[in-house]
């Protein structure tokens, strides 16, 4: 028998006969990995709860012949408890788990990274203290960067002339120069460019006191680009609530 262990967290489960469901995980050691929980859709599972979306889990996997088999669940973070209480918290832990999904195409390629910028989003957003559309937007950009393609915002993305610039193309990967600039180029508010810049940065005095319009505006551009790259729109994204401001202001 080949046993291993890893930690991960579920993105989505598929029933699987009358009592099974194949889990999908995106893991810190082995990247994506889909296995068979067996029996858990029965009321007498021994960890059906434990294996749900947002959870995050250490996991005794034994290899199977195609399908790995889930042998021991133990729960290292109950994301779900304060994701699933908020609707925007909960679109936006869904866009989350679907992004990392497309991303970690290949199963068993390591993907630390992409597994980190995940536990770290779900985290933010069961932690409820900052607004849920910029903890997305932050981890949009971010994993764009682990995936290769992080925005230009404040050069040109064609040149790397230092900027910042007016225009904005998300055909030709961010800002664009007067000299660069493609036809039907955007040109979005310079504080929504200083925004997605903080966002990328993790500088969340900054990004906290951007305005609604700049939010609006931004989250726009970031889904543009996700959408671009990815060649399909997450079915995720358009249901994110975007407030705007965060809760109480």
């Amino acid at each position: 028998m080949s046993l291993y262990r890893d930690t991960g967290v579920v993105l989505r489960v598929q029933k699987l006969g009358e009592a099974d469901r194949i889990i999908t995980l995106v893991t810190r050691k082995h990247g994506k990995v889909r296995a068979v929980a067996k029996g858990v859709r029965r009321t007498t599972s021994r960890f059906g709860a434990r294996v749900e979306p947002f959870a995050h889990i250490d996991v005794q996997f034994y290899t199977g012949r195609t399908l790995d088999i889930i042998t021991q669940v133990q729960t290292l973070d109950a994301f779900g408890a304060g994701i699933m209480s908020d609707y925007q918290r909960y679109t936006a832990g869904c866009a989350v788990l679907e992004t990392a999904d497309r991303l970690s195409a290949e199963e068993g390629e390591p993907v630390l990274r992409l597994y980190l910028l995940v536990t770290g989003a779900l985290r933010a957003l069961a932690d409820g203290r900052r607004d849920a559309s910029l903890v997305l937007d932050a981890f949009l950009l971010r994993a764009m960067a682990f995936a290769g393609w992080a925005p230009a915002v404040l050069e040109c993305a064609r040149c790397n002339e230092p900027g910042p610039h007016r225009s904005f193309s998300v055909p030709a990967g961010g800002s664009v120069c007067p000299r660069c600039r493609p036809a039907g180029s955007a040109v979005p508010a310079q504080d929504t460019l200083v925004l997605m810049d903080a966002l990328a940065s993790g500088t969340w005095e900054v990004a906290e006191a951007a305005s609604p319009a700049a939010r609006r505006e931004g989250s726009g551009l970031i889904a543009a680009l996700l959408q671009w790259h990815l060649e399909r729109q997450l079915r995720s994204l358009p249901l994110v609530e975007r407030r705007g401001v965060p809760s109480g202001q």
